[in-house]
């Protein structure tokens, strides 16, 4: 039998609350795989100018080579030391979506105190921006500073991030306690996200680390071509490193969409979702949400290198309304 929408998700998100209430499960937070983050690195070091390219080779470790691709997954290995277990909430935000009547994502609503994608995003180009000054003056050299490699590695690892759709969703902390089959396995809605769906679209078991994938390469081509269903332009609309909240938030928004329009829309009780449809309806939707993701991260990267922003001071110290985590509904 098949399970109305909000009584699955309602059902799904309380008996997930109360697990999580008496400690019988965590809240994981995953990512891109490993591999995905890294070839969406990759792909974005196709729109790199010259410049950005020189300054990335002063900013970064000299094992990285000056490549967005190396350090793309940096920040998830970082999260699971205990030197940078603090980070683990700047990886996503938990709006209180309640699809398919109601997704969106409020600032002072959903950031978390310990912080979330949204400051994080902030809070590190602002750290980038006096690295990269530093950089031009020949004050930094060959990563050196690593505050400064890890400002870089952040962001080269949250403008993914804020792509994915279950990264800028509440329900079930982000789809990872929301249990699902994929190809006759039992995981979650978040790991099917994270990879599984691009590895059947790509039809890989995964992707490598070296260098980029025809895959990605074949989704540089169509970005340059603009031959998505939405134009580029709108996606880098706003790439202003002097707004780095505003603009955070819009890809934010822009990502938590697909909450109502698709991510919830067919989860039906026992049915696989690599040959229900589910997976191959997805396809066009990680596809582009990559896309985004390599063209953003590569103008802010240019933007924030070139200088072409105004000077302002934004480090957010967040004071969120709630901070118990994802809820149903607003």
């Amino acid at each position: 039998m098949v399970a109305s929408l909000s009584e699955s998700c309602g059902s799904m998100m309380r008996l997930f609350q109360l697990a999580v209430a008496v400690g019988l499960i965590a809240t994981p937070t995953l990512a891109w795989n490993t591999d995905v983050h890294q070839q969406i690195g990759y792909a974005a070091e196709e729109f790199l100018t010259p410049w950005t390219r020189a300054i990335l080779k002063q900013l970064l470790e000299p094992e990285a080579k000056g490549s967005l691709g190396r350090i793309a997954a940096w920040a998830d290995s970082y999260r699971k030391t205990d030197e940078g277990e603090y980070t683990n909430s700047w990886h996503y935000i938990d709006p209180a979506d309640d699809p398919p009547s109601f997704c969106n994502v409020h600032y002072y609503r959903d950031c978390t105190k310990a912080g979330c994608i949204i400051s994080a995003m902030t809070n590190q180009t602002q750290i980038l921006k006096a690295c990269i000054k530093d950089a031009k003056l020949g004050e930094i050299r060959h990563g050196e500073k690593a505050t400064c490699a890890n400002a870089a590695k952040f962001i080269a690892h949250f403008t993914s991030d804020i792509a994915q759709p279950l990264h800028v969703s509440g329900i079930a902390a982000g789809g990872n306690g929301f249990p699902v089959t994929f190809g006759g396995v039992e995981t979650n809605l978040h790991a099917v996200w994270d990879g599984q769906i691009i590895y059947s679209l790509a039809n890989v078991t995964r992707f490598g680390n070296e260098t980029i994938h025809p895959f990605f390469e074949k989704m540089v081509k169509r970005i340059k071509l603009d031959n998505y269903f939405t134009p580029t332009s709108d996606w880098v609309t706003c790439t202003d490193p002097s707004t780095p909240l505003p603009c955070a938030m819009a890809w934010a928004r822009d990502t938590n969409e697909w909450t109502c329009d698709y991510v919830y829309s067919q989860i039906f009780n026992g049915t696989d979702l690599a040959t229900s449809g589910y997976a191959e309806g997805a396809w066009p939707i990680v596809e582009i949400q990559a896309a985004k993701a390599a063209l953003r991260m590569a103008t802010w990267f240019n933007r924030l290198a070139d200088g072409l922003y105004k000077e302002r001071d934004v480090i957010l110290d967040t004071a969120p309304s709630w901070i118990f985590g994802p809820m149903e509904g607003a």
